[in-house]
C-alpha cells in the first residue's frame, strides 16, 4: 500500500471513530484527506472496501507486534500469550474496533457482515495454534472447543467489565483470570474426553489457510521450542547447553526479523548444531532443518 493511500485509511479511520462507520459520507473522506473523488475510486471501490482495508491495517499492526513478542521466546510460556492478549485488546480499545464491529453488525451490509465473521474465524484460528503451542499435542482434540470458549469468555468479560467499571477497567486483571479458567477448561475437557468440535472443523471455516503450506513464522516458532527442549535434556554441560540454545535463538531471529536472513550464517549454525551426534540425529534438528528449508 503506498503512502498516499495509507494516509487515507488512517483519515477514514479518525472520521469512523467520530462519526460512525453509516454517518461518514465518501465526501466527509474525501474533504478529510485532501484527496478527489477519481483518486479514491482508484484506491478504493466502495466505502465497504475502505473499511476493509482499515480493519487489515490494524490487523496487520497487531500481527507484526504479536509476532515480535514471540522473538527469543518460549512459545509454550503461557506469560507470552498474556503479553499477547494484553497488546490485542489495547489494540481493538485504541482503534475503537469493538465499536465499529457493532455497527456493522446491526446493519443490511451482507459483505462487511461476512468480512467480519472471516475476521472472527481467522481469531479462532490464530488462539488454536497458540493453544497448541502453549498446551501441547495431546490435547489437540480440544483446541478448537476451547479457543471457542476462551474467546467468549474473554469477549462478554471485557464487556461487562468495562461497562461496570470504566475508567477503571483493567484488561491484565481480565486476561489472568479467562487463562486460569482456560487451564481448568483444558484439564477438564481432556480427563472426560469431551469433544464438541474436531480441530480440523476450522478447515471449512478458512480453506485458504489450508491451501498452501503452514505459515512459516509459526512453523519455525513451534519448532524451535521443541529444538529447545531437546537441547536441555542432552546437555548437562551448562556452556555446551547454552552455546546450542543460542544458536537456536540466533536462527530463529534471522528469520523473524524485518530483514532478509543472512543464510550462509545460518547455514554455519546449523552446521554447528549438527557437530553433536545425538543432536543431529534427533527427529527434531531434523524437523527444525526441513522448515528452514522451505522458506
Amino acid at each position: 500500500m503506498n503512502e498516499r493511500k495509507q494516509l487515507v485509511v488512517k483519515y477514514a479511520h479518525q472520521l469512523f471513530i467520530e462519526k460512525g462507520y453509516q454517518a461518514t459520507s465518501i465526501q466527509d473522506i474525501l474533504d478529510y484527506s485532501g484527496i478527489s473523488k477519481g483518486t479514491f475510486y482508484n484506491y478504493f471501490s466502495s466505502k465497504s472496501e475502505l473499511l476493509k482495508a482499515v480493519f487489515i491495517s490494524t490487523q496487520e499492526k497487531f500481527e507484526h507486534e504479536s509476532n515480535e513478542l514471540l522473538i527469543g521466546q518460549n512459545v509454550a510460556d503461557i506469560e507470552i500469550f498474556i503479553k499477547q492478549s494484553e497488546l490485542q485488546i489495547h489494540s481493538n480499545r485504541s482503534n475503537k474496533l469493538f465499536s465499529l464491529f457493532e455497527e456493522i453488525m446491526i446493519s443490511n451490509d451482507t459483505e462487511l457482515k461476512n468480512f467480519i465473521t472471516h475476521a472472527k474465524f481467522k481469531h479462532i484460528h490464530w488462539l488454536s495454534k497458540r493453544f497448541l503451542e502453549i498446551f501441547g499435542e495431546e490435547k489437540k482434540p480440544y483446541i478448537l472447543d476451547c479457543a471457542i470458549l476462551y474467546s467468549g469468555m474473554m469477549h462478554q468479560t471485557i464487556h461487562f467489565n468495562a461497562l461496570a467499571k470504566e475508567p477503571d477497567f483493567n484488561p491484565t486483571e481480565i486476561i489472568r483470570y479467562c487463562v486460569d479458567r482456560l487451564k481448568t477448561l483444558f484439564d477438564d475437557v481432556s480427563q472426560s474426553g469431551v469433544q464438541l468440535l474436531d480441530p480440523d472443523y476450522i478447515k471449512q471455516w478458512l480453506p485458504e489457510c489450508f491451501d498452501t503450506k503452514q505459515d512459516f513464522h509459526t512453523a519455525l516458532l513451534h519448532s524451535t521450542a521443541e529444538l529447545k527442549k531437546v537441547i536441555l535434556k542432552l546437555f548437562q554441560d551448562e556452556a555446551e547447553r547454552v552455546k546450542h540454545l543460542k544458536l537456536v535463538h540466533f536462527i530463529q531471529e534471522e528469520f523473524l526479523q524485518k530483514g532478509e536472513p543472512r543464510h550462509f550464517l545460518i547455514e554455519s549454525a546449523v552446521l554447528s548444531l549438527n557437530t553433536n551426534l545425538k543432536l543431529k540425529n534427533s527427529k527434531e534438528l531434523s524437523d527444525f532443518e526441513k522448515i528452514i528449508a522451505s522458506n
